[in-house]
């Protein structure tokens, strides 16, 4: 295993185990309103910051972008971290079982090791560039089916972006037409992970940040998936308009998204 990927994995855990603690006491958990339909609770940021301390003291000089507190500096630095310290803070909150950290270690610009961690289930799905993704060790690959038919997808509303709620809203029902069910379960970091360990068979979302994507899109793209834009194009990190699924899924749902996108989603 790669060794930047195992000090993520540690760090991982050592987040995770502050979170599961929480679970427990969720009455004594400080919660507060960022943005619209948006929310933090101490224990991301508790999480946070054990995250930071783990990748800090092995790799000082690293920079590191985290959703709670942004920028920790470092920017002339060739490794980045990214990290999610709890993606599904509304499911963890409501006592909802379904969350994760998730960590992505980008090197040059280019995605390189990757880490989303289910504290609760125990699941560890981990990636590094060129060798493969995995789950508690073992060999994950993307369902490759030959189009949407039998499919189960999943995706995420854009409850912070109501107003594409009626492009959404007709992307959807192309996509129930042709697929066997959908699913929605609170967690953008999990999802994608799902579609490289084949639970589902593609996923799609409006305006995710780059924590909620990068180590979920190496992930995909280690266990033989790929990730794209609304267009099809590599912009998603970008936009936060993002498709993943395997080759032929992804090909069928670009298509099917196409003729009710917007002309701000098409980008």
């Amino acid at each position: 295993m790669h060794p930047m990927l195992n000090i993520a994995i540690r760090a991982a855990r050592t987040a995770g185990n502050i979170i599961a603690r929480a679970c427990g006491q969720l009455d004594m958990v400080e919660k507060l309103q960022k943005g619209s339909n948006d929310f933090v609770t101490n224990v991301d940021r508790e999480a946070e910051q054990a995250i930071v301390a783990v990748l800090k003291k092995s790799f000082p000089t690293h920079g590191i972008v985290g959703e709670e507190h942004g920028d920790y500096g470092n920017n002339d630095s060739e490794f980045q971290w990214i990290i999610d310290p709890l993606d599904g803070t509304t499911n963890f909150i409501k006592g909802i079982p379904h969350f994760a950290v998730s960590i992505a270690l980008k090197h040059q610009g280019k995605l390189d090791q990757a880490v989303i961690f289910d504290p609760l289930r125990g699941e560890l799905f981990t990636a590094s560039r060129g060798r493969g993704a995995q789950l508690n060790g073992t060999r994950i690959r993307v369902n490759n089916l030959p189009d949407m038919q039998g499919s189960i997808l999943a995706t995420g509303f854009p409850f912070k972006a109501k107003h594409h709620l009626d492009s959404y809203s007709k992307i959807f029902n192309a996509f129930f037409a042709d697929c066997a069910d959908m699913r929605r379960t609170g967690s953008a970091a999990l999802d994608l992970a799902y579609v490289a360990a084949g639970r589902f068979d593609g996923f799609w979302e409006i305006g995710l940040k780059p924590w909620d994507i990068a180590a979920g899109e190496l992930i995909i793209r280690e266990a033989g998936g790929m990730v794209c834009d609304f267009a099809g194009g590599n912009n998603h990190m970008k936009s936060g308009n993002i498709v993943a699924a395997s080759p032929k899924v992804l090909q069928a749902m670009v298509k099917g998204m196409r003729p009710h996108l917007s002309e701000t989603l098409a980008k």
